[in-house]
């Protein structure tokens, strides 16, 4: 489902990432949904799933509450776990898998060790077109913090296939201290997802609603492409996920980004 966030316009369709309200999803899914819908939410974005909670189930009641999954986070379609992540995406009824990347892989800590990512992403890439899912990657700050004065999202951009996409976390990047907006205009079209959150910008401090913290959300929306979907995530937040993530919603169509 495409985001859309025309100054104006109704019906605007902007997913949360179910990793904001992780917790309360552990305890009581069907309340937890319910909160979402209420909110005004009519997708979301998956993380993987708590214990206790399988795909199929999950897909059950989002499908009851009528929210559409815009992607899934999880890990490599690739060796043994391949038809596990391959059946949990096709479960949930999404189109798109996302490498959630966490915790940090020790890949990460070399310009070698990104070029073996890189490697990964292209055959997972591969893998998910044999099964009709497009195949992306969420950065943290690690891919926008430069080694040998190389950063490695560039390097993953000139190395990974064009199908290959990225979903771009502004947080992290200007946590890294870049700005979004030049990133963007970097990657252009490879960008096809938008990691929307806001707060100080330091690590170890917590997020907040959209709009409260540091980062120019408006700014990178419209850097982006058209058709850019908007994801709305809160990692760690000092108050209460859910209602910061109603008032992220409330900020994004009041103020018409």
């Amino acid at each position: 489902m495409r985001a859309v966030v025309t100054s104006g316009e109704e019906n605007i369709v902007i997913a949360l990432q179910l990793y904001t309200v992780r917790y309360a999803l552990a305890q009581d899914v069907v309340g937890t949904l319910r909160h979402v819908r209420d909110a005004g939410f009519r997708a979301v974005e998956t993380a993987p799933l708590p214990p206790g909670l399988t795909a199929k189930q999950l897909g059950a009641v989002l499908r009851d509450f009528g929210l559409s999954v815009t992607a899934a986070h999880g890990d490599f379609p690739l060796g043994e776990g391949r038809a596990e992540v391959l059946d949990t995406v096709a479960e949930l009824g999404a189109d798109r898998l996302i490498w959630h990347g966490w915790p940090r892989d020790p890949d990460c800590d070399s310009l070698d060790g990104f070029r073996r990512l890189a490697a990964r992403y292209a055959e997972a890439s591969r893998v998910a077109g044999e099964h009709n899912l497009q195949f992306g990657l969420h950065n943290h700050w690690w891919e926008c913090e430069p080694i040998d004065d190389i950063y490695p999202y560039q390097l993953l951009h000139e190395l990974l296939p064009t199908e290959v996409f990225f979903e771009l976390d502004v947080y992290w990047a200007r946590t890294a201290g870049l700005d979004p907006v030049q990133v963007l205009e970097e990657l252009g079209d490879r960008v096809t997802l938008l990691h929307l959150k806001d707060g100080p910008a330091v690590h170890g401090q917590p997020m907040t609603a959209l709009g409260e913290g540091v980062v120019d959300i408006h700014s990178a929306i419209c850097a982006a492409r058209p058709d850019v979907d908007l994801v709305v995530e809160l990692d760690e937040c000092a108050t209460d996920p859910m209602d910061a993530a109603r008032r992220s919603l409330q900020y994004l169509q009041q103020n018409g980004v």
